[in-house]
This record gives C-alpha cells, structure tokens and sequence, in this order.
C-alpha cells in the first residue's frame, strides 16, 4: 500500500507526503529526521488516503500539492 498524508505542523503549516510505510514515516517525522518538518515539531496527523497504485499515490499527492488541491483539502478534510 502506499500512502499520501496530510501534516499540520506546530506552526500551522501543512505538509503533504507519500510513503510506502506511513508509521515509519510519522515516526521519522516526530523525531526530527524529517529536513521540512524538523523545525516545526511537533506535528499532527490530519489526515491519509491509501492507494495500490504508487503511481496514483504520486499523482495524488502531486494533485494536493497544486492550487485546486490544496482548495479541494479544505473542502473535504
């Protein structure tokens, strides 16, 4: 399975990934090793979507990252 998450960071900012292992991945952010969330600590989950298909995920993640998508979050998470 692959994974595309949502973080809200302790500054308000968002941040929007992809990973194959999410709990993995939410760990390595929690601890810092993460270079665009490590000075923003700590973060929330807000939400993930998973898929079968890497390339969807990508796709997906790509989408969320683009104007409409970030609109598109808004609206439904």
């Amino acid at each position: 399975m692959y994974y595309v998450y949502k973080l809200r960071c302790a500054n308000g900012s968002p941040y929007t990934g992809c990973t194959n292992n999410l709990e993995a991945r939410l760990e390595r952010h929690a601890k810092g090793y993460v270079f665009s969330t490590k000075d923003n600590l700590p973060i929330e989950l807000e939400m993930y979507v998973a898929f079968n298909d890497k390339y969807k995920a990508f796709a997906f993640e790509k989408y969320l990252k683009s104007g409409s998508g970030r609109a598109f979050t808004k609206r439904h998470f």
